[in-house]
């Protein structure tokens, strides 16, 4: 497995993410493919400005532009501080197979690299097992439950913190 900046041809990977019922469950459903379009362009800036990674997940042998799904970190304000921010997603057919749990490891083990993004959270919703597992598994330390925006829904989620570097677990599984 490989990480890859996002591109403007990873659109319909993007749209096969966000745009299905099954993938967003755990985000309050579908959303439009008009918000998941701007989202790709909003990802591109931030990318080109370097102030969020936004990364694909490229399985080995993949054949051209086939993609296992995306992990991304951002900074947000929370509470009048920003903070930094990592979410991932995975395909349906690739899910199992470690992807979402390496490529997650790889961004943090990058971000302790860099040194600029601090403590890192994360909000899987709390019904979500696969992706607390992930954070349990790398050295996040649960913080409790919260309610979290996402894209104009509240969600009940876990409230989860690293410190890049600090994290641990093997990135596969």
């Amino acid at each position: 497995m490989r990480l890859r900046n996002v591109e403007a041809g990873d659109i319909e990977a993007y749209v096969r993410m966000r745009c299905d019922a099954g993938m967003m469950a755990e985000l309050g459903g579908p959303l439009p493919r008009e918000a998941v379009e701007e989202r790709l362009r909003k990802d591109l800036r931030l990318v080109a400005e370097d102030s969020a990674w936004a990364k694909m997940i490229v399985p080995d042998g993949a054949a051209d532009g086939e993609v296992a799904g995306a992990v991304m970190l951002w900074q947000a304000e929370e509470d009048g501080a920003v903070v930094s921010e990592i979410g991932w997603m995975v395909l349906p057919e690739y899910q199992g197979r470690g992807f979402a749990k390496a490529a997650t490891r790889a961004v943090l083990d990058a971000a302790a690299q860099d040194g600029r993004w601090g403590e890192v959270h994360a909000n899987p919703g709390v019904a979500n097992g696969a992706s607390n597992g992930i954070c349990r598994t790398l050295g996040f330390r649960l913080l409790g439950e919260r309610d979290v925006d996402f894209a104009g829904r509240i969600l009940r989620t876990n409230h989860w913190v690293v410190t890049p570097g600090e994290h641990t677990g093997s990135g596969t599984e």
